[in-house]
């Protein structure tokens, strides 16, 4: 059975991401923000698509500031939805708002994304798929499991045979501290 290892190897969009993020260790919130918004606007379309409109994505949504985004107007909204650079959907564009203030009062309970992420580390892709879907708009299974691998919170990002998998182990991503 193939996988993304086999697909991006070499690959100019896949590779560099597949090499130097997929599955390590995210702690930055801004950074955990970008992975969400990113996953959720991939829903329906390819990665590539989205990892070719990545730069495009960081312009319209403040450099995933969720501070900023946070404040975003129907202005801001308005804008989005005629950025022919990014995805073009309400509901995609509503969810990256409505999530970046969700995010914001999390902070009281939990200090960051990372805080509330570790808080209920480690659960099983179930347990996390029904947590992301009473928190946060637009997330269900499969936008999920991909956002908790990409950053480390669940195994898959690589086979074991992959150069990548063992500079992964090496950054203790939180799935292997279980």
């Amino acid at each position: 059975m193939s996988s993304y290892c086999d697909f991006a190897a070499g690959h100019p969009i896949h590779g560099p991401y597949h090499d130097e993020e997929y599955g390590f260790p995210v702690t930055d919130e801004n950074e955990l923000f970008e992975r969400l918004i990113l996953e959720i606007n991939q829903a329906g379309l390819s990665w590539e698509t989205i990892l070719r409109k990545r730069d495009n994505f960081s312009r319209a949504y403040a450099d995933f500031d969720v501070d900023v985004v946070a404040t975003f107007s129907d202005d801001d909204r308005s804008r989005l939805l005629g950025d022919a650079g990014i995805i073009r959907n309400r509901l995609k564009v509503e969810a990256a708002i409505e999530n970046a203030r969700r995010l914001i009062a999390m902070r009281d309970d939990f200090g960051s994304f990372a805080g509330w992420l570790d808080h209920h580390h480690p659960l099983s892709k179930d347990e996390w798929v029904k947590l992301f879907k009473r928190t946060f708009k637009f997330t269900g299974g499969e936008i999920t499991r991909e956002f908790l691998v990409s950053t480390g919170y669940l195994p898959g990002a690589h086979r074991k045979a992959c150069p990548v998998y063992d500079l992964v182990a090496a950054s203790n991503p939180p799935w292997m501290r279980t």
